[in-house]
């Protein structure tokens, strides 16, 4: 028999955030321009564009509707980005999804600043205590207003009763369309690689114990013609394997099984791994 050498991702390599914001404040163009800048494609290869909305009534709106999965490497480490919708009637998919992520950036309007959804969404992230990293898009807007967006923002965490270290958060300035960002509204600089930056930096490595029992937490579902229903979510204990017995709790009954196949993703795509 050939032995098989199971490689563990190291967790602590490993940044889980969530894109939130009111619809139309730019998340999905940020998630494109991050994918692309991260290295994830080749220089001559065609990426669509709106690459995590692939539902085909997305497409035809210009909206997101259900929450997406994505994930590139950069600098060494993996990072999980959630694209969560922005329109107030897929609220639950936004409550439900951000239990997978440890950190939240919130992108807000330079010129409108935070609108009625922000407030729904940002309440979540700070019950959920969230890092927050405020990214103020669409700099290039001639009535943008960025600092009063700012404390707009901070007026609207403090309403929410977030706790100090959500309250000191990092403020990018960024135009997703034209791919920069920056820390220095002065200096714009040329790639939209700051987010990243601060992704790693104030967003911390997923808990747990990884020689603990197998807990994982699915959060949402996606489908296979071939598999069927396939579980997405976060492991919050112990490490998954191929051929791995467990048991899957459903509507309070246990139920038993066995791990048949263990994706990852890259880019938008789920890759097979061990």
């Amino acid at each position: 028999l050939q032995k098989v050498r199971v490689v563990l991702m190291d967790y602590k390599q490993i940044r889980n955030v969530a894109i939130i914001a009111h619809v139309d404040h730019g998340k999905t163009t940020l998630v494109d321009q991050l994918f692309r800048q991260s290295g994830l494609f080749r220089d001559n290869q065609a990426v669509d564009e709106r690459l995590m909305d692939s539902m085909d009534l997305e497409r035809e709106r210009g909206i997101t509707i259900q929450s997406k999965n994505g994930s590139c490497a950069y600098k060494g480490h993996t990072i999980n980005i959630i694209d969560t919708p922005g329109h107030a009637d897929f609220g639950g998919e936004v409550e439900r999804v951000l239990k997978m992520a440890d950190g939240a950036l919130f992108l807000v309007d330079a010129a409108e600043g935070p609108m009625p959804q922000s407030y729904f969404v940002l309440k979540k992230a700070v019950a959920l205590n969230l890092p927050v990293i405020v990214v103020v898009n669409k700099i290039d807007k001639p009535a943008a207003r960025c600092d009063w967006v700012v404390d707009q923002v901070f007026d609207l965490l403090a309403t929410l009763n977030a706790p100090d270290h959500i309250l000191d958060f990092p403020v990018l300035y960024a135009s997703a369309r034209d791919g920069h960002a920056s820390t220095d509204l002065e200096s714009l600089g040329d790639s939209i690689l700051p987010v990243f930056d601060s992704v790693i930096e104030r967003v911390p490595h997923p808990q747990g114990n990884p020689d603990g029992p197998l807990q994982l937490l699915v959060s949402t579902i996606s489908y296979s013609s071939f598999l069927g229903r396939l579980g997405i979510g976060k492991i919050t204990s112990g490490s998954l394997t191929m051929n791995q017995d467990v048991a899957v709790s459903h509507q309070g009954e246990l139920i038993k099984g066995r791990i048949t196949k263990i994706y990852r993703f890259s880019s938008n795509q789920k890759v097979e791994v061990q």
